[in-house]
């Protein structure tokens, strides 16, 4: 009995079963969905609705199609303040690439080197200020700028700098450099981590090679570990494109909404601020301030494109 049915049991064995969907993958999905849906998507979608209308005086909305988005690119009561906010963005951006990332990357390297003591304490340290509020970090800094009380000017004495202070925050010139420094400050314990675990996966067989070849400390950096974490710089970059483009705290903290001295710190995100909720004599105007959300997203969206299908194809051939 036994060994006539165990064939057929085989033979049922072998055929395939039919592929089912996974219910219990959707279960433990569906919360997270749910969540991202309704706080994430829902409100992304309603931006760019609401951007489409405009409203009259007694606040009944009509909609309008792309108007919003043409006032703010050719008016000159918006588009003023929106380009000259863009521009100071590029730079606000700028800086970070150039300052944040380039000394994010130097103390990675720092701090992968083998006979370094301390170095977990050098990087607690160093990453502290990125886990403090943004309120804490405007107020300190202010206070620490303050061409009255501060103690800038007096620490510039005692090194023999001190003609070089002035209120930096204070002056149209210096005041978007001052910002965006104090928020280099903040945050460059971002890229020091991720490219520091970038570099911690490097073989040390490369490295050995290279050492025994005749490479010296600045060629091996150059030829060896740093096309190796190329990957990672460009995840950097990009990361550092996107909070920049939607950073809002730390100016709004240090410069208020109004984002002075004469708008010269004024950002997207302050301006988006001032547009939407109104800010003393402006008045508020949600569906212009969806449209310079929307702006906002397409400005990222673009920038995060470029980024996927120009460089990271570009930079698959590096990974190991």
């Amino acid at each position: 009995m036994t060994d006539l049915t165990a064939p057929s049991v085989q033979a049922a064995d072998a055929v395939p079963a039919r592929s089912r969907f996974p219910l219990h993958i959707a279960v433990f999905l569906a919360p997270a969905l749910a969540i991202y849906t309704l706080f994430s998507i829902y409100p992304l979608i309603d931006t760019i609705r609401l951007s489409l209308y405009a409203g009259d005086e007694t606040g009944v909305r009509s909609f309008v199609g792309l108007q919003n988005f043409y006032t703010l690119l050719t008016d000159p009561n918006w588009s003023v303040q929106f380009w000259n906010a863009f521009r100071n963005n590029l730079i606000f951006f700028a800086i970070h690439m150039v300052v944040q990332n380039g000394i994010g990357l130097g103390l990675a390297m720092l701090l992968s080197l083998p006979r370094l003591t301390g170095g977990s304490v050098y990087r607690t340290l160093i990453f502290l200020p990125t886990m403090l509020s943004v309120v804490i970090i405007g107020f300190i800094w202010q206070l620490m700028l303050n061409p009255l009380w501060g103690i800038a000017p007096s620490l510039l004495k005692m090194v023999g700098l001190g003609g070089f202070f002035g209120p930096w925050l204070g002056q149209e010139s210096t005041a978007l450099l001052t910002v965006s420094l104090i928020s280099v400050w903040q945050f460059v314990g971002i890229p020091m981590m991720l490219i520091y675990a970038a570099l911690l996966n490097i073989p040390d067989d490369l490295l050995d090679a290279a050492t025994v070849d005749g490479a010296g400390p600045f060629s091996v950096f150059w030829f060896v570990r740093l096309p190796l974490i190329l990957p990672t710089l460009g995840v950097v970059s990009i990361l550092t494109f996107v909070a920049n483009f939607n950073a809002f705290d730390l100016i709004y903290a240090i410069k208020g909404a109004l984002a002075g001295p004469n708008f010269s710190t004024d950002i997207l995100g302050t301006f988006f601020y001032r547009t939407f909720f109104g800010f003393q004599l402006q008045v508020g105007s949600p569906t212009m301030g969806a449209a310079v959300a929307t702006a906002m997203l397409v400005i990222i969206l673009i920038g995060v494109l470029i980024y996927l299908f120009g460089v990271q194809r570009r930079l698959q051939r590096h990974t190991f």
